[in-house]
């Protein structure tokens, strides 16, 4: 396993992760850090180190200065609350100051010092400024690189994508007329060469002897237009799973430099305009009547290769095409060109000083806008909606412009050390790319003019000390509008290589602050649906916390399901697989898929502390002792401790203190830990399941491990019975609980005899126990979830109290079973509310829900109407009585054999309820058996 022990900064994982944000719900109102001013907190300062002062005082005597021997000061509740009232204002509201010092409070000792007060407003501050900056758009900073063999050592010109018909490929075009055609994965599916002058023909071969100087994509017709030095255009069809030259169009007055397409999508019928920017700065304008039937007037006869067209006989295809041309736009050639059909507007660039950038009307009616920038524009990119123009050339600046302003930019970006080649707006997330001559790739923050991200490509063709090859149109960026299903992607080209990067769809960062919107949706940026990995609940703060495999964490009030908190991108892009709760329950500690560990403040979602990744493998489960020790264990094989209660910066080092190296010789899949017993218990993918003593950090027994028969299934879960350890005549019976394969095995850990028990719980052969629960201050009932979404109660309360054979299999009674989700329950728990048990799940298939006791569906968490627990409670009450009036004071219970898995109601989630008599022996024949291995015990 690769350690990052070893490495200078093993906390550069959190520092290249998407920033975070939180949502926090309106009815949380303002946060602290923006209603507390820099006067208000000079009063507050004043508080804290003058105990002898009232708060009356201190606000009338606002000059007080502080001695630096004072001697710092807790305040409690009443005092916080009291000085607020005088600094703020007399309306500051219980609620809002309760909430207040709970977040500062976070360790629960019920006084707040003014050093835990900065250390969180700084906290908050410095987060609120980090995450207001924006993470390139870059998803990775090592592209796709391929090599476009066909090319012949020739850079290539240009890219294009062909999204229509899908599936997306791409077509490129050589310097030498090679146009290659590449599916979405940039692999060759067929490549050709452009046709040559057929005066030319030598052995029946045609060859193109010019260069090409740009091509477009004309969508309308499916067909490429090429543009060559040759004073000429092809046409290449790539509307077929053949490609080939159609037409071409030759005998301009000059080269053709830029080319540029349009047609409108929403009215078809409207002819679609191919824009040509020529070397002598004129613009060639040709509108295709009727495209449908042809770009140009069908020949007459069956030509050998495509047909081709003298540009000065063009007029006697005035039926299919109408021309025009603009003169004298630029004094030096075209470079680019794009059109704006909202506003009917051409616009062109070069490399002149006094045509940098020209803006016309098609119809000629108003004055251009021109822009005059020393060494002109080599490139540049226009985006209608935020009205903004972006140029860069050879003074190795990029520069923004407005729409209407020609004489001064509104901002020039440096940075770049060579000519810039290409610039690109991604909208999307308000970026700009802007790439140089030297191979340097460069993201920029529109908003901000902050530089996010330079990236130098290293491509195999570049070579020490010397300047590399381009093509005059490095850039081809796929986004929006292009189909949804494509993922947006920038790919970038030097001489005879492509590089690829994917794109994120949205903005990366700029929302850590406490934000809420009460004009939206709250919450409205968490996709439904996305696969839960983890759900507990929090009886302090009467809340459900739901992790999702997506990386956010969203919090919901228990008693109506009503959404409190959400932060996104928790481990910025990385899976988030599980988590727990510190002793004081204001703190969750989540894991990723990538090793990182987080703390958070459950009150307001900040980030507390981020915990040193000792590998760079997964963390699967976290516990935190009473003392709030951390203990996390993952594919590392071993236990990773964290003292998360001392911790007092954003930082924390791991110990490694606990002997945990070469116990475990598969990754470890699950962890429970029994103060009561002074033990933590661990399970291994191996089967093997080790009980650790906590004061001497090593293990002491080993319950299961499979010596005869192979490998075992691994441990899915552990479960200890917290109720039964801390009792004297119960702690050496079962008190450990593990699935293993759908098998439910109950274990002593400090008796002679370590097995009390063993059931396969599904129903369905082959299913697994995903989760495991039980009301742990009485142990009355144990609920699990498996594999294929149902749940199931059982009553365990005079269960594994008497030493099993190891060959039977006895069930203890089932009370109920229902189908809770349609793929399997990852997360369960038992919990009391208003003196009533309720049973909470979380699917793989994106669902979390909250259940009566005894199957009653009381709600989704996330569905629109919310609910009101008390009344759920009290309709289960009345059809509790209602049944025992009806059956003379007993109530109904089915039994096992009533009815099958089908009878179930899945749609609503009822259930058919059923108690199962003491075993079910007539069905052990359909259950698979897994044997009870011998227990190792290990010297103390």
């Amino acid at each position: 396993m690769a350690s990052l022990r070893n490495k200078k900064n093993p906390w550069m994982l959190y520092e290249t992760e998407v920033p975070h944000s939180r949502f926090c719900d309106p009815a949380c109102g303002v946060s602290p850090a923006e209603k507390l001013s820099p006067e208000h907190l000079k009063l507050l300062r004043n508080a804290f180190t003058n105990p002898s002062k009232t708060a009356a005082q201190i606000h009338n005597n606002r000059s007080t200065k502080t001695r630096g021997g004072d001697e710092e000061r807790g305040l409690k509740f009443e005092e916080f609350r009291d000085v607020l009232r005088t600094v703020i204002g007399p309306d500051v509201e219980d609620t809002w100051v309760q909430r207040f010092f709970w977040e500062v409070d976070i360790s629960c000792t019920g006084q707040v010092r003014w050093k835990q007060l900065c250390s969180y407003l700084l906290l908050e501050y410095t987060e609120r400024e980090h995450t207001s900056i924006p993470k390139a758009a870059l998803r990775d900073l090592l592209p796709q690189i391929r090599h476009c063999s066909h090319n012949k050592r020739e850079s290539t010109v240009r890219m294009v994508a062909v999204c229509h018909p899908p599936p997306l490929c791409y077509v490129s075009v050589s310097k030498g007329g090679q146009v290659t055609v590449w599916n979405s994965g940039l692999h060759v599916l067929r490549s050709i060469g452009l046709a040559g002058d057929p005066t030319e023909e030598v052995a029946n071969t045609r060859r193109f002897r010019g260069w090409v100087t740009d091509a477009v994509y004309m969508r309308h017709v499916h067909k490429v237009a090429i543009a060559t030095d040759c004073k000429d255009l092809h046409f290449v069809n790539v509307s077929t799973g053949s490609v080939f030259e159609d037409v071409h169009l030759f005998g301009f007055h000059c080269v053709p430099t830029a080319l540029c397409y349009w047609h409108d999508v929403q009215y078809p019928e409207r002819p679609p305009l191919l824009l040509l920017g020529d070397e002598k700065g004129g613009v060639h304008l040709m509108w295709f009547l009727n495209p449908s039937k042809g770009l140009f007037k069908n020949p007459s006869k069956k030509q050998n290769g495509p047909y081709r067209i003298y540009f000065p006989d063009l007029s006697e295809h005035s039926n299919t095409v109408s021309h025009r041309y603009v003169p004298n736009v630029h004094q030096e050639p075209i470079n680019r060109l794009m059109f704006d059909p909202s506003s009917n507007v051409i616009m062109t660039s070069s490399e002149s000083d006094s045509s940098s950038v020209v803006f016309f009307s098609v119809t000629s009616k108003r004055e251009p806008y021109i822009w005059k920038i020393n060494q002109g524009a080599k490139c540049f990119d226009y985006s209608a909606s935020l009205q903004l123009l972006v140029t860069g050339g050879c003074d190795r600046a990029v520069r923004l412009w407005t729409r209407f302003v020609t004489t001064r930019p509104v901002a020039t970006l440096l940075g770049h050390c060579t000519t810039i080649l290409d610039v690109a707006i991604y909208q999307p997330v308000g970026q700009i790319f802007s790439y140089s001559r030297d191979a340097e790739l460069r993201v920029w923050d529109i908003s901000t003019h902050r530089c996010l991200k330079t990236v130098r490509l290293h491509f195999p063709c570049l070579q020490p000390g010397r300047i590399p090859e381009h093509g005059n149109f490095p850039f081809l960026l796929v986004s929006p509008p292009h189909p949804a299903e494509t993922q947006p992607h920038l790919v970038v080209g030097c001489k005879d290589y492509l590089a690829l990067f994917n794109l994120a769809q949205t903005r990366r960062g700029g929302g850590g602050g406490w934000l809420t919107n009460e004009d939206s949706e709250f919450g409205s940026e968490c996709p439904n649906g996305a696969e839960l990995s983890c759900a507990l609940y929090n009886p302090t703060l009467r809340q459900v916390v739901t992790g999702h495999a997506n990386s956010s964490v969203t919090l919901w009030d228990v008693e109506t399901g009503r959404k409190w908190l959400q932060i996104l991108n928790a481990h910025g892009e990385d899976e988030l697989l599980c988590m727990t709760l510190d002793a004081s329950h204001r703190r969750l500690i989540t894991g990723a898929g990538n090793s990182t560990i987080k703390v958070w403040n459950l009150l307001n979602g900040l980030n507390l502390h981020k915990l040193e990744p000792v590998t760079n493998s997964e963390v699967t489960r976290l516990t935190c002792l009473h003392d709030n020790k951390l203990l996390a264990v993952g594919w590392s094989q071993r236990i990773v401790q964290y003292d998360i209660a001392a911790a007092k910066d954003l930082y924390v080092r791991a110990d490694m203190s606990w002997k945990s190296g070469g116990v475990h010789t598969s990754d470890i899949l699950a962890v429970g830990q029994c103060s009561a017993l002074g033990v933590v218990a661990t399970a291994s993918h191996d089967g093997d399941v080790v009980i650790w003593r906590l004061e001497t950090q090593g293990p002491v027994l080993h319950l299961q491990r499979d010596r005869e028969t192979g490998v075992a299934p691994p441990v899915d879960n552990l479960l200890f019975l917290q109720h039964r350890a801390r009792s004297r005549k119960l702690r050496n019976k079962g008190v450990l609980v593990s699935s293993q394969a759908g098998r439910l095995c109950f274990w002593s850990v400090t008796a002679q005899t370590r097995t009390y028990g063993q059931f396969y719980a599904p129903e369905r052969p082959g299913a697994r126990v995903l989760s495991l629960s039980s009301d742990q201050p009485k142990n009355t009932i144990l609920v699990s979830g498996d594999s294929t979404g149902w749940l199931q109660v059982w009553d365990i309360s005079d269960y594994a109290l008497d030493m099993q054979q190891e060959t039977v299999s006895e069930r203890p009674p089932r009370l109920q079973r229902w189908r809770a989700h349609e793929r399997g329950v990852v997360s369960v728990d038992v919990l009391e509310v208003d003196d009533r048990l309720f049973v909470l799940s979380a699917s793989v298939d994106g669902s979390a829900g909250l259940w009566t006791k005894e199957g009653d569906h009381v709600g989704a968490f996330g569905q629109e109407v919310m609910w009101n627990i008390a009344v759920a409670a009290a309709n289960r009450t009345e059809t509790e009585r209602k049944q025992r009036e009806d059956t003379g004071g007993e109530g109904r219970r089915e039994s096992d054999d009533a009815t099958g898995p089908t009878d179930c109601h899945t749609s609503r989630g009822e259930c058919s309820c059923e108690a199962s008599p003491t075993g079910s022996a007539e069905n052990d024949h359909e259950q698979p058996q897994q044997p009870m291995y011998l227990c190792e015990e290990t010297p103390l």
